[in-house]
């Protein structure tokens, strides 16, 4: 039989993260989930008692003095997180780059709603987050705290519906810039940790006004084991000389692991990678005595010990020029013992300087060093550019744009996606918070130096811009998708051998295509004949389709193909996993060779996993065509059949 997708079911909606924790305990401790009953109804339950018991009664509190950080507002906060969706995203081909080929996605909306959006297809997958969050400046603060209804909140902000733009006011007498902050904050990254890779990673810029805050919120959602590193960047070029106490110069990145290596030897975990040599450190390569072994360049042959500490490291050695006996200090003495010593100067390893006088210092042949080098939690303007030459970017792209206060360029960017993806194997790069869409820049111009894969989502907010000189940029979103394009273009206009994904699947927010029941009292049989169609009045098959896709966990980029069967269009994809067929008409005539073209295609595909077959429940003409269809397709393999 079809099992019908109505507007409360569990496929219409979201991951429902509350039940997936239930079942991971239950899988841990059976004993831990019961059941309780009360007005007729069950429902799931913890033991608290067995808890305790499992744990430790004396490690066990559910009382308020404990160690952590709280807030007004963090208990909604944490409800809010693990509270389904029922939105959906809409498709915008026309607003989109290589729509048919892409593997990006740029997606307008509120990143709380999307965030929950995106759980069923791509958790666990994403394997480096990076966010630039809104700082607390007590100015008005767009992301509301008034979380009941994000779908709400993100139609009224976009002026989709009645009361206007206007956000929650973070004004000097509101007292509450920490707890909004907080309230804001916390259900993003509880969602952002279940969407990344057990390999994968975090980084958050943060200014100093919210840095405790966010680590005492990153170490409860990750673990303060998983933290990794507090990055400091200088983000300015020079100091202001205006400023009332100290000039600001700085940012943090705060860094932490969905899960950490504890040791070196550890094969699980995130493992960071070395960035590149800088320029500056290949030229100090060259080859100064025309060694076979190429060029190299010199290291200090003594070490920070002395000669009572390590007297096997003092001795001398004999220079091979002037046939002298060369001692190091008492101070600091060699830093290998005689037989190793003996070694390097017998390979031709030591240098004595062009006229063979000087200290000896150890030769080191380049083709012996790594190709990169381990970063240290210092980031100058030098390493990873700094707000001006953001601005630049931006008015190379947009002349008549100035409207973010401290962008991010994107060298500080494409320096933590070295850190953290590999050019290869499409490692996805999230950015919920993507402002001019920066990230996404950053990832196209890196695939396009070392001719990688990797994919990015980026998440925006439409806040509307109060003064623009261009009428087509309205909004942060519109700025974002518009970088896209025109990043695109620049790759588009060259003739280079390797093309990186340059393109963008574009998506809005919306309330869900299926319509919910929603009866008018005063016309009961009015309301009957208007609920017929399940699928809202103006949405497209394109729309509900990708609902489907969103709801059953597939990607949002997976492959499509489209074929006329029995004079239907029926939509294949992932290969098979899902067949979809969304006319508006299916007689008890077209059933059968409706059905037995959908099996014909799946075999011919060759779908190794199980099939979902989907259809318009208002398309059949009645109950036989639909039990006909039904029967047919699960006769012949495909068991899993909706509709809506």
């Amino acid at each position: 039989m079809i099992q019908k997708i109505e507007a409360l079911s569990t496929e219409a909606q979201s991951a429902d993260l509350v039940a997936d924790n239930i079942n991971k305990l239950k899988a841990l401790f059976p004993e831990l989930v019961t059941e309780t009953s009360a007005g007729g109804k069950t429902a799931t339950a913890l033991n608290i008692d067995v808890l305790k018991a499992l744990i430790g009664d004396t490690t066990a509190t559910d009382g308020d003095e404990k160690y952590g950080l709280n807030w007004h507002g963090k208990r909604k906060a944490r409800q809010i997180a693990l509270t389904p969706s029922t939105g959906t995203l809409r498709p915008v081909p026309a607003e989109s780059v290589d729509w048919d080929t892409t593997q990006n996605l740029m997606i307008e909306g509120d990143n709380l709603e999307v965030l929950k959006l995106l759980q069923k297809s791509y958790a666990g997958k994403v394997k480096l987050i990076y966010i630039d969050p809104p700082y607390n400046t007590g100015k008005d603060f767009v992301y509301p705290d008034n979380f009941q209804d994000n779908i709400k909140n993100y139609l009224e902000l976009t002026g989709q519906t009645e009361g206007g733009a206007k956000i929650s006011s973070n004004t000097d007498a509101s007292g509450r810039f920490h707890t909004d902050w907080l309230n804001m904050i916390y259900p993003r990254l509880k969602l952002a940790r279940s969407l990344l890779r057990d390999d994968g990673a975090i980084f958050v810029s943060i200014g100093d006004q919210e840095l405790v805050r966010v680590r005492s919120v990153l170490d409860e959602i990750f673990g303060e084991e998983n933290f990794i590193a507090n990055v400091v960047w200088q983000k300015k070029q020079s100091p202001q000389n205006d400023a009332i106490n100290l000039s600001d110069m700085h940012d943090h990145i705060v860094i932490y692991a969905k899960q950490a290596k504890q040791a070196k030897t550890d094969l699980l975990g995130w493992q960071r990678n070395k960035v590149p040599r800088e320029e500056e450190q290949e030229l100090r390569y060259e080859n100064k005595d025309e060694d076979a072994r190429g060029d190299w360049t010199s290291a200090d042959l003594t070490c920070n010990k002395n000669a009572d500490e390590r007297p096997n490291l003092y001795f001398s050695i004999k220079n091979p020029v002037t046939n002298e006996d060369i001692w190091p200090s008492r101070t600091r003495v060699w830093a290998y013992e005689k037989s190793a010593m003996d070694e390097l100067l017998s390979d031709n390893r030591v240098w004595w300087g062009k006229d063979g006088k000087n200290m000896p210092r150890r030769k080191v042949f380049r083709t012996e060093v790594d190709d990169g080098v381990v970063p240290s939690t210092w980031w100058t303007r030098e390493f990873a550019g700094d707000n001006q030459a953001a601005r630049r970017e931006l008015r190379a792209l947009f002349p008549s744009v100035d409207v973010f206060d401290t962008p991010k360029p994107t060298l500080l960017i494409k320096r933590i996606i070295e850190l953290g993806t590999a050019a290869t194997g499409g490692d996805i790069v999230l950015d919920f918070f993507c402002g001019s869409a920066s990230t996404g820049q950053a990832v196209i111009d890196k695939n396009s130096q070392d001719n990688g894969s990797r994919r990015f989502i980026l998440i925006q907010l439409p806040e509307p811009i109060a003064t623009i000189a261009d009428e087509a940029l309205t909004t942060i979103s519109k700025i974002a998708m518009e970088r896209l394009r025109r990043t695109a273009k620049k790759y588009q206009d060259t003739e280079e051998d390797f093309h990186p994904d340059i393109g963008f699947r574009v998506f809005k927010l919306d309330t869900s295509n299926i319509r919910a029941w929603n009866p008018n009292a005063a016309d009961l049989k009015g309301s009957l004949f208007s609920n017929l169609e399940h699928v809202e009045p103006g949405r497209s098959n394109e729309d509900v389709l990708y609902e489907i896709l969103l709801k059953l966990g597939l990607d949002l980029c997976v492959p499509m193909e489209q074929k006329q069967i029995a004079g239907k269009t029926v939509h294949s994809i992932g290969g098979g996993t899902l067949l979809a067929c969304l006319d508006e008409h299916i007689s008890a005539a077209d059933a059968e060779a409706l059905a037995l073209g959908m099996t014909q295609w799946r075999e011919e595909q060759g779908t190794a996993t199980e099939t979902t077959a989907v259809f318009r429940d208002s398309a059949f003409e009645n109950d036989v065509a639909k039990s006909n269809l039904a029967a047919i397709l699960e006769q012949h393999g495909i068991k899993h059949v909706r509709s809506l």
